[in-house]
Order: structure tokens, then sequence, then C-alpha cells
């Protein structure tokens, strides 16, 4: 009994999550056929059952798309079906049934990193809070890839964390011998480099977290005093992992393309549709010149892709001042609650506008969004001056993608990987908050205050807060 009621907390998290995603599925989202992006990845997964190959023209192979979501998919509907004599082939029900599941994981992980972050209470509610926020589960009704990278980052964030909280450790298991002392010594490494290789596989640009892990590395030898030879193997072999799944897809654009893809070709197309003086003279984030190439058309090569990387680089050189006003765009654009472009269209809601629960959705995204962003805000201030050093994985993140959201263009789409993050900084707000702990304002109040419940709280070190939490 009482080994059940430690599990209580996370059934009811991933209980609430999951009813929340498939009756917005069955009701936003009921009839969703996937348009855009989304159809790139759902008629490869078809192509894969039935032309036998990675691809999207006919049986002509692409290296357009990471393989990762395309893959999955194959995999659902080999399992329930797919028939090529239907023009929809596959239902599109299955799929985001599955990401009702993988969005109602991504809210227990936001649940276990706050709990071991700022204790089961504070846990428990920003686990509830996700499961309800529209921010995490607008995606599971759509085909495009940011559950998927999104439960991925969160994962690889909160997997990055507990390694950092172990290292300090590593004396305890220093004379464990065997395959038992190996996964003792080398568990969250192992957990960390295997999610990262899939966050590459699932966009390209999981490729640029290596620079966030050198930095982490340096501050984890300076903040932790932990030889700097520990930190090399575990980064060294959570580095190697992701290569290694990282590895065969790139011998295999090779030698689709004979050239080297690590991932998949479209930066080009991306920066070109970024930096151009139909941008920074109109009111789209992104719309390529005209004649340009969509990086999905047959034709395109990864010499084009090159060429049109070379084109955008050489109009922003010439544009600087242009260059600046259209990053601070991007910034914006990146924290409006709710914004339309041509892919956000092909949302569930924007699909099918009319009805009810769609127009009721939209009324809630700012309703929900808001207070959640004004909550991260005061959760990013207040965890700064106290809990920074067990948050620097987290704040690396949300650094990376920003830079990235503002280097390329951003909208509440590329703002997804890092809502449950957001959520995470909100409990820390609550944390500040509602708990009597060293760092909040309740302690703060009781020892301005000189009472007795101020002269009981204990400090809180590096050294306590590791020993709280051992390595599995």
């Amino acid at each position: 009994m009482k080994r059940l009621k430690t599990y209580i907390p996370v059934l009811s998290v991933f209980c609430l999550a999951l009813l929340v995603r498939v009756i917005y599925n069955v009701t936003v989202a009921q009839g969703y056929y996937p348009r855009y992006d989304a159809f790139l990845y759902y008629k490869i997964a078809g192509n894969m059952l039935t032309e036998h190959c990675y691809c999207y023209h006919g049986a002509v192979s692409t290296v357009s798309r990471s393989p990762l979501w395309s893959f999955i998919m194959a995999g659902i509907y080999a399992i329930v079906g797919w028939n090529a004599n239907v023009v929809s082939g596959g239902n599109p029900l299955y799929p985001r049934l599955f990401y009702c599941f993988l969005g109602s994981g991504t809210c227990i992980l936001i649940y276990l990193f706050a709990r071991d972050l700022f204790g089961r209470r504070i846990g428990l509610v920003a686990g509830l809070i996700a499961a309800v926020y529209t921010g995490l589960f607008l995606y599971d009704g759509w085909l495009f890839t940011e559950s998927l990278y999104t439960f991925l980052l969160t994962f690889f964030a909160y997997a990055l964390y507990r390694l950092q909280i172990s290292l300090p450790l590593y004396k305890q298991c220093e004379n464990m011998r065997g395959l038992k002392g190996f996964w003792r010594r080398y568990t969250w490494s192992i957990v960390s480099g295997i999610v990262l290789g899939l966050m590459t596989l699932a966009r390209p640009n999981g490729v640029g977290f290596l620079v966030l892990l050198i930095i982490w590395a340096v501050f984890v030898v300076r903040a932790y005093a932990v030889p700097w030879r520990v930190v090399a193997k575990n980064t060294m072999l959570l580095t190697c992992l992701a290569a290694c799944l990282v590895a065969p897809w790139t011998i295999r654009n090779y030698r689709v393309s004979h050239s080297f893809v690590l991932v998949a070709t479209g930066i080009g197309e991306v920066l070109l549709g970024s930096y151009n003086d139909g941008v920074l003279h109109g009111s789209a984030m992104w719309n390529p010149p005209k004649g340009s190439m969509i990086h999905d058309e047959i034709a395109y090569t990864p010499q084009r892709d090159a060429a049109d990387t070379a084109r955008a680089i050489t109009w922003m050189r010439s544009h600087p001042a242009g260059v600046v006003y259209l990053m601070g765009q991007h910034l914006i654009n990146m924290w409006k609650p709710l914004s339309y472009t041509f892919e956000l269209s092909a949302l569930p809601m924007g699909e099918f506008p009319n009805r009810l629960t769609s127009r009721i959705l939209v009324l809630l995204i700012p309703i929900e969004t808001w207070p959640i962003f004004a909550m991260a805000a005061v959760g990013l201030f207040v965890t700064l001056k106290r809990r920074w050093k067990q948050l620097v994985g987290v704040y690396l993140v949300l650094a990376f993608t920003i830079a990235e959201n503002v280097l390329f263009y951003s909208n509440m789409r590329f703002r997804a990987p890092i809502e449950p993050l957001l959520v995470l900084l909100a409990g820390g707000a609550l944390w500040w908050l509602f708990c009597n702990d060293p760092g909040t304002l309740r302690h703060w109040r009781s020892n301005k205050k000189g009472t007795p419940e101020a002269a009981e709280a204990l400090p809180v070190d590096a050294t306590h807060e590791v020993a709280e939490i051992p390595v599995p």
C-alpha cells in the first residue's frame, strides 16, 4: 500500500494529461488530415511500407527530412495497417493517439523534474498544470515533429540534470566492478547520449547541443569540484552514444546523395526564406524569394542547399541593420501566444475553425499562456538566486533554443520545445511563494521576523541536495 501511494501522483498526472489529449483529439481534431510538413512525414511513412524506401516522390529516396518521426509512424501503421489503395492510406488518428501518450509522458517528466527540485507538492502541481496547459497538448493532435522533439528535449534536460547531481557521487561507485559498476557510474550519461541521438534524428538542430554540452561540462568541473577526467569521460560517452545513433543515417544519406548530409537538408532554404528583401519589407517572418526551390522538391540537392546558405549569408552581410531588425522581430514573434502562419493554419483548430471546441481553444490559449509566461519569468529570477547550480542545464537549453529561433525565424510552433521548461520555472515561482525552504519568500519573512521557524531552517548546500537524489 505504501509503495502504491508513491505512484499516485505520477498516475494522477498521466491520467489527467491523457484524458485531456484524447478529448482534444476526438473533438477539436476530429477528422484531421495532415497537410504541409505533416503530410510529408505521413507520406514517407506510407512509402516505407509500400515502396520499401525512405522516399516522398515515388521510389526516389530523399534526404530532405529527419527520419525519426516517419519511422515511428511507419511502425504504427505496420501494426494497425496501411491501405495503399485508399487515398488516405492510414488513419491519422493512430499516430495522434501515440502523441497523446507521448505528451502525457512529457507531463510526467515535468512532475519528476519539479519534484526533485522543489518537492513533491510543487512537483504534483507543476505536473497537473502541464497536463491541462494548451501550450503542451496543442501539438498532440498535429502530425508535425513538435510533440516528439518536445518530449525528447525535456527528457534530455532532465537526464542532464540527473547526470550533473550524480557526478559528485562518483567516489561511491569508483570501486565497483563489472557491468553493475559501469551502469552505476554511467547511467545518466548513457540515457543522455541516447536521448541526444534521438533528438538529432528528430530534428537536425539537435546536433547544436554539442556546444551546450561543452559549456555544461566546464560549469560542472568548476561549480561542483568534480575532477575534469570524470566529467570528460561522461561527456565523451554521452557524445559517442549520440554519434553512434546518428552515424548509420548519415552513411545512408551519403549513399543516396553522394554528399555529406548529417541528418537532412533544409538549412539553406530556411535561412534564405528568413533573410531577403521580401521579408525585410513585408509582414511575413518567412518568405522564400521568387524562383527559389523548396528543399522537399526532387531536384533539391545538398549542393543547392549549400548555395542557398551562401546566398542568405551574403544578404546578411550586406544588410547588417536589416539582420538586427529581423532578429528582433523573431524574438518578439516567438512569444506571441497565438500566431497563424500557413503551417499553423494546418493545426486542427485552423483546419476546423468554425467548431465550438476550436473557438473555445482559441480563447483559452492566451488565457493560459500569459500567466505561465509571467510565472516562468518570476521562477527564472528566484531560481537564479538560489537554485542556479541545479538548473544550469535548463538555462542552457532555454538560451540555445531562444537563440536558434532568433537566428532563423519563429512563431508559437518554434516555442513549443521549451514550453515544458517554462512550466518547470512556473513551478519554481510557486515554490518561492508557498514553500518555506531557504531562499523562498516565506522563509525570508520568517527570518526577518526572527521566528523559531526561521531558526530551525537548515541551510541548503550542494552536498545536501545531491545526497537527496541517489544514483539509480
